[in-house]
């Protein structure tokens, strides 16, 4: 019997891809039909936005303890959460929390360097590559992080905040990505960070042209991997 994950949600549309992601990495190891427990909890996103463009860092480890705090009570044994703008304050929900916690920032960090790559480039909201959220992380493993030029950081994050929360797609946009991430590849990156729980519905391994690390599909092999290692 595999043990019991809890997702901690923030975006929708980031935690509804994510439980994909788990189910099918899943069933790569898993005997046919033999699924993990899952349990989701979400407050609703614009509190965390609300608390981030405050810098309330307190808050957001609040709300992340509470949704840990609830998926202990429905049987959770560990909980993650695939959304890259509020790992700041993983830190701080881990704190009283009754469940431990997978950090995504730590294994992207490590798939990294694993690869012996030495500069790498992030795709995400403007709070998360402006943000030490990968930075500091990598950096003590010796890589660096290159952020996209100002104008495509600003397309990227206004792609995220209105198409791909609500699941929405546009050519265009997915066109404006790739050139961003062109661009990294011209500028020494050696592969690029997806680090935004949504960006898979635009990049992928077959489009980039860079490799690619998809922050929520390695938190969702370690999380089946550390599901069934027992």
């Amino acid at each position: 019997m595999s043990s019991h994950i809890g997702i901690v949600g923030v975006s929708p549309e980031g935690a509804a891809l994510f439980y994909r992601q788990i189910m099918r990495e899943a069933a790569k190891v898993l005997p046919a039909n033999e699924q993990p427990r899952i349990t989701l909890h979400n407050e609703p996103l614009e509190t965390y936005i609300a608390a981030i463009r405050n810098d309330d860092w307190h808050l957001v480890g609040k709300l992340l303890r509470r949704s840990a705090e609830l998926l202990a009570r429905c049987g959770a044994e560990f909980c993650l959460t695939p959304d890259n703008a509020v790992q700041h304050g993983v830190q701080l929900a881990e704190v009283g929390s009754p469940i431990p916690w997978l950090t995504m920032t730590e294994l992207v960090a490590e798939a990294v360097a694993n690869e012996s790559r030495r500069v790498v480039g992030i795709i995400g909201t403007k709070m998360v590559m402006n943000s030490s959220t990968y930075q500091t992380h990598l950096g003590l493993r010796g890589v660096q992080v290159l952020a996209p030029i100002e104008d495509h950081a600003d397309r990227i994050d206004e792609i995220i905040f209105t198409e791909l929360v609500y699941g929405q797609t546009r050519p265009e946009s997915q066109l404006a990505v790739l050139n961003a991430i062109s661009d990294l590849a011209l500028r020494g990156c050696e592969g690029v960070i997806l680090a935004s729980s949504e960006a898979s519905l635009l990049v992928t391994r077959e489009n980039s042209p860079l490799p690619v690390y998809d922050s929520a599909e390695v938190l969702a092999i370690a999380s089946v991997r550390r599901s069934i290692r027992r």
